[in-house]
Order: structure tokens, then sequence, then C-alpha cells
């Protein structure tokens, strides 16, 4: 429909004064000779289209007025079937001009001698009131195709504004809510009905738009905690002040709940556990024994510590447990404590508030700890915590509950805890290095997995498995191992356990020419492993935390001594400079010793 048709009344008012104005019938049509309004004979035909209107199709092309005195005998109407007998006895034209372009024209056109004598008569006259009336439709027009536009624009942002899964709420100047979509209202559980034309404040007192209103700023990515009934709910929210020639004009802000958030987070951000019991690898004794353990606490919440040598499967049967509970479809979220500086490990666990600290981002930033709300927790070589953190998560596993870094508010948690260790916990308790109140927390069910040279007959499976992989992964058709490799493999301690194992296969599927694994493509530590000295290797591995225990309790009475025997206020330097003299060793020496035992000058 031509922009003219959407104001036809508009246009027909104005056909209707010009004929009463000036005695002459009047007829305006669109673009496309579509006849949108006439006067007298000429309003039968409205809303159809001429069939000749050679000389209207002249003016709409050229855009410029026109007046014809002998209609049927111009060369215009040279085509016309009523050429010499046309019914218009004289017309005057004149373009509807809206932004350049020709969106119709009017006509005054004359049926009597005396219509055509006054038209001609006084032309000039009749052409500028006509170009006025002409000009008023162009402006008609274009209000019409304004409001149409903003109309069209108003009803997408709308329906944009109401798909989204975020919150939106909207406010005037006055803070009165001016639009509040469905995502809005599922989160709050009220109708928009409810709350428009309201005041936000009287509503929703904890949302950002009532301080940006008062404010006239932006407010970014605040976790703002809100009252629902007799609950409380937690929103990511963002406001933004509306300003028209630099006039606050209103706000919007925009929310979602950090529940939804951390479900995302968990579908998206996390890795896809799905590892259940029955693909982890292994048919000895300890392994079966060890699966129906963990499947049987599965079901419970209980605290389970997993202690085991490095590559021993810790994570994988942390995963395993994850899967076989109730806890399946909520997040599984790993942590490994060795991995994060201890300046960061606090925030990295339970998360920080904006401005806790220099670079804390917008907003803050949720903690392992709620990223795995509903779900687990996997804590990695725990043992490696620092002690004041050990405090902290004591308390968290007492009370379920977590502060986040410069925050003054607890939020609750419900999740299960799986912990992780290549380290003896029970000799670092008896050394003042574990919390023992937190061993205990964590050891409610302890897993100890057994190293791959204790259960040497589930090599052969896992050297299968891990050929296959590197086969599909490499496009490669290895059939197996040969007997002397086989053997070797077989002989050889693992001190690296399966991930060593894993390592070994890989590196021999990249350098191997032949169908089957020989010694000569393993790599040069297994090649050169003599079976016969497996004991001493092991033994060695012993007698090295022997010597370290002792060297860590001497640095202990060293220190213990010095403190008993003087009462001077010397300084931590000149202790440890005193101490390195005493047991013959350099300053640098009983530094790195010091530090690497955890023990402190008092």
């Amino acid at each position: 429909m031509g922009i003219l048709q959407k104001i036809q009344p508009f246009v027909q008012s104005v056909a209707e004064a010009i004929a009463a104005a000036l005695k002459l019938e009047v007829e305006i049509v669109d673009n496309n000779l579509l006849r949108v309004a006439g006067t007298g004979r000429l309003r039968l035909e409205l809303g159809l289209r001429q069939k000749r209107g050679f000389v209207n199709r002249y003016v709409l092309k050229e855009g410029k007025p026109f007046i014809i005195s002998d209609p049927g005998r111009h060369s215009l109407c040279e085509a016309c079937e009523l050429k010499g007998n046309c019914y218009y006895l004289a017309g005057l034209f004149s373009p509807i001009i809206a932004d350049g372009d020709t969106i119709g024209l009017i006509s005054l056109v004359s049926f009597t001698e005396e219509q055509r004598k006054a038209l001609l008569a006084d032309y000039e006259q009749l052409q500028s009131f006509v170009t006025k009336m002409a000009e008023l439709l162009a402006a008609k027009a274009k209000q019409e195709a304004m409001f149409q536009n903003l109309m069209i624009t108003s009803n997408n942002l709308r329906t944009i504004i109401n798909s989204v899964q975020e919150g939106i709420v909207a406010v005037d100047a006055q803070g009165l809510i001016t639009h509040f979509n469905p995502a809005a209202a599922r989160v709050f559980r009220v109708s928009p009905d409810e709350v428009i034309n309201r005041q936000v404040k009287a509503i929703f007192p904890k949302l950002l738009i009532c301080q940006v209103i008062k404010k006239n700023r932006q407010l970014l990515e605040q976790v703002v905690t809100h009252k629902r009934g007799k609950t409380e709910i937690q929103l990511l929210s963002s406001a933004f002040p509306i300003r028209v020639n630099d006039q606050l004009v209103g706000a919007v802000e925009s929310f979602r709940l950090v529940s939804d958030m951390q479900r995302v987070a968990s579908r998206f951000a996390l890795p896809d556990i799905n590892t259940r019991f029955d693909e982890i690898l292994g048919t000895s004794v300890q392994i079966k024994q060890l699966k129906d353990k963990a499947q049987k606490v599965a079901a419970n919440d209980s605290t389970v510590l997993i202690e085991g040598e490095s590559g021993t499967g810790k994570e994988l049967f942390a995963q395993a447990i994850h899967t076989a509970s109730p806890r399946a479809s909520k997040p599984f979220v790993a942590i490994n404590c060795s991995a994060i500086p201890d300046a960061l490990l606090e925030s990295e666990l339970f998360g920080y508030e904006e401005g806790a600290f220099t670079g804390a981002k917008h907003g803050g930033k949720l903690g392992k700890f709620e990223l795995a709300q509903g779900g687990t927790i996997f804590l990695d070589e725990i043992a490696e915590m620092p002690l004041y953190l050990q405090a902290k998560l004591l308390r968290v596993l007492q009370e379920k509950k977590i502060e986040r870094v410069g925050g003054i508010k607890e939020v609750s948690l419900d999740i299960r805890v799986i912990a992780a260790t290549n380290k003896n916990l029970d000799l670092m308790v008896t050394r003042g290095e574990f919390r023992e109140d937190l061993y205990y927390r964590l050891n409610v069910i302890p897993l100890t997995l057994p190293p791959l040279r204790e259960r040497t007959g589930d090599i052969p499976l896992l050297l299968d498995f891990f050929l296959k992989k590197f086969n599909f992964l490499m496009n490669k058709e290895y059939r197996g191992f040969t007997p002397e490799a086989m053997k070797l493999l077989l002989s050889y301690p693992w001190t690296g356990n399966i991930r060593e194992l894993q390592n070994a296969v890989e590196y021999a599927c990249n350098l191997e020419t032949g169908e089957l694994i020989s010694l000569e493509s393993l790599p040069y530590r297994i090649k050169r492993f003599q079976p016969g000295k497996m004991e001493l290797d092991v033994l060695g591995v012993r007698l090295n935390e022997k010597i370290k225990e002792i060297e860590r309790q001497i640095l202990v009475e060293a220190l213990e001594s010095y403190k008993s025997n003087n009462k001077s206020n010397s300084t931590p330097s000149q202790v440890k400079e005193e101490i390195a003299k005493a047991l013959g060793i350099s300053r640098a020496t009983i530094y790195r010793k010091l530090k690497e035992y955890g023990l402190e000058c008092f």
C-alpha cells in the first residue's frame, strides 16, 4: 500500500477543500496512478487505477507542474483512445514530492466551459495554491512514513526485548516502570500489568535503575540480592541511563539470575564430564574393589579423599563418582591447587567482589565453588593449599557457605567436595604442614589408587587401549607390540603411572615404521631400563623421602634451639645466617631449605 493510501482520509479532505475553494473538480492519484481522492464525478472511481492517464504519467516522470488547455489534441494525447474526444476541457497538474521522490499528483480539471475559462484565466495563482496543497500532502506523507517507521522499529524492539532471556526493566525520568519484559516477569514472578506505571523504588528497591535515575550514570555487571517472597535471589545486572539532548529521560536495566549463569557456565565454559566407572580400565582385584567402593559412596554426599601417585587416574575416579551421583546433571568443576599462585588461589576458589583489589573486574567474579553450585567441586593436589586457606576451606565445609573476597555477604552452597593428593597427608599432619581438622573433614571416604607397578596385569589392557586411540588419531594401523617390547613394558616400574604409559605409546606411534611397536621405538628412559634394578629404584625414591624428612627435622630443631638460647632481638636474616653457620651450609641454601619445608624464623 502506497503512503498516500495510508493517509487517504486526510488526502480526501484536502481534495474537497481545494474543490470548495476553487470551484473545480479535483483528483489525486499516487505514483501508480491509483485514484486516492476525488470530488464530483471523479469520486466514483476512487480505488481504481487510471487506464490512460498519459498526462499524469508525464508529470510523475518529470516531477514538474503542467497545464493542458486542449486535452485530446495535445501531443501527449496522441496514443490515447480518447484523442480528440477527451471529457476534460482543461487541466492543471502538480506533483507531490517528498524527499525528492514523486509520490503522486494533484489534478485540477474542468468539465464545463465556465470551469475551463476560470482555470486558464488564473492558472498561475491556481498553480501556486495547488503547489502549497501538494507540499501539505507531502509533509503529511513524510510524517506518516516516519510514524510507520517508528512503529516498525518499536515493534521490532519490543519483539526483541520480549524474546531475550535477560530480564529487562525500563523506567521514565520519574522512576515509573514503562516496560517489564516476560523474562523479568519470570524472575520476579509478577505479571507486567502489576508493575507497569508504578514506582520502581516501591516494588523493586534493589534494582540498579533506582541508583541510575538518582546519579545519572551507568552501573555495570553488579551482583545484587533481591527479595522474592520469603526467599532471596541473586541477579547479575547492568543499568544504563537514557538521555535525549543530554537530558535524563529514563533508564533501562538488564539482568540474569546468577544461578542460570552458573548453569550456562557449566554447559559451555566447563568440560563435559560423563566418565563412567565402566570406562575406567582395569581388571585387577584392586581396581575392581575400588570401583565397587566408589560406586557405593557416589549415591551420597560424603566428602571423598582420593590418594595416589601422579598419573594413577584420580580425576577420572572423581568424575566417575560425580557421573554416578544424583548430582550428575549439575556442574563438575575441577581446580588444581598447585597450578595457581597462592595470592590468586583464594579468589579463584571463592570469587571476589568489584573493587576487592587492584585489577578486579567490574561486578566481581564467581569462584569455582559458586560455579559448582548444585554439583561437585574437585580439589586436586589439596596438599599444596596454603595453611591460611586451609582454615577458610574448613569453615566452608562445616557451614556450607562462602564469602567472596572483599564481600560481606555469605553465599549458601549446595555442593559435594572431592579432594585428591599425591602426598602423604597423614605425615603432613604430623609435621604440621596440613591442618588435622581439615584432614578429617576431607578424609571421610578415603580411596587409595594403586600405582601401575602394583597392578601389572592391567598393563596389556591399557597398552591396547592407547594403541587404538593413537591409531585413530594418527591414522595408523599398528597391530600390537613385539614380544620384546611387551616384556620390557610389563617389567618397567612406571613411576609416572598411566600418564607415563600413555606418553610412551604416543611416542612409539610417532616413530615406529613396522606393523608392531618394537623396542627401538620406545622412549630412551624405558629402553635403558634394566628390570633387575627396579627394587633399587623404588627404594631410592623411599630413601630420598626419608632424607628429606630427617633434613626438615634438623632445621626444626635448629630453629627451636636458637629461639631458646638467644634472647636478643635478632632479625630473621641474622637468625638464618647464624643457623647456616652452625649447620655448615651457605646462606642461600638455608633460605632455600626453609622455603622448601615451609619453615619460618620467629
